[in-house]
């Protein structure tokens, strides 16, 4: 296992309320995740988000995605040049919603991050827990995975579930999962921080220099 010896620059992409975003912040300011966050990035000047990196000390920058309507080559090219201004380790999407072209992807090969509120590969795009209900499942959750070219579908590192209850709506499914991914995503890059998941040229995982299988199970108990 390869300890890193400084904690990990990230920078966090959102499009809303920034809720992940905060969960990470708290994980950080409780010596939980050996991070630092060199900026936040928002497709959206009214997100929330912003405003919890300002009240956390973190820059705050807006790039207007609709600045670049119909384009959306130029839109990724402008967001790579404001992170790559701050170079960091890894990029992590935190309810970002926007579809990020092949070229963007590849320049962050394996320092790309995505949460998704679904079990992978189940339920990839959007309206997860109404796509789980419609299907009759029993258990959904979220999934934190490297971004590859295929839309939600690049290596699963880890995942956290929630049963589903036969009274539930996709309100009420969604706010356990959200419950759950408060705790999955700083966990998980807790984990890269500290130098314990890997991945290699072939996109496998390795926790603790061994193969992982399957995504970790990182479920938390509900209150």
């Amino acid at each position: 296992m390869n300890q890193r010896s400084t904690p990990l620059s990230l920078v966090v992409l959102i499009s809303g309320n920034g809720s992940n975003l905060q969960a990470i912040i708290d994980a950080i300011a409780h010596g939980e995740l050996p991070a630092h966050i060199r900026a936040v990035i928002s497709n959206r000047r009214d997100a929330y988000g912003l405003q919890r990196a300002q009240q956390a000390g973190i820059p705050a920058v807006t790039v207007e995605h609709q600045q670049y309507r119909g384009d959306r080559q130029g839109f990724d090219q402008a967001l790579m040049r404001h992170i790559d201004h701050y170079q960091p380790d890894l990029v992590v999407l935190a309810g970002f919603m926007r579809i990020l072209t092949p070229d963007f992807v590849r320049h962050y090969r394996h320092r790309l991050l995505n949460i998704h509120p679904s079990l992978l590969p189940a339920y990839t795009g959007l309206n997860t827990h109404q796509q789980a209900l419609d299907a009759g499942a029993t258990a959904h959750g979220a999934s934190v995975h490297y971004v590859t070219e295929e839309l939600d579908g690049g290596p699963v590192i880890s995942q956290a579930r929630v049963a589903i209850h036969t009274n539930d709506t996709a309100t009420t499914l969604a706010q356990r999962v959200q419950h759950q991914e408060h705790s999955l995503y700083p966990q998980t890059l807790a984990l890269i921080a500290k130098g314990r998941i890997t991945i290699d040229n072939h996109d496998h995982i390795f926790i603790d220099g061994n193969r992982l299988e399957q995504p970790l199970d990182c479920t938390r108990e509900l209150p």
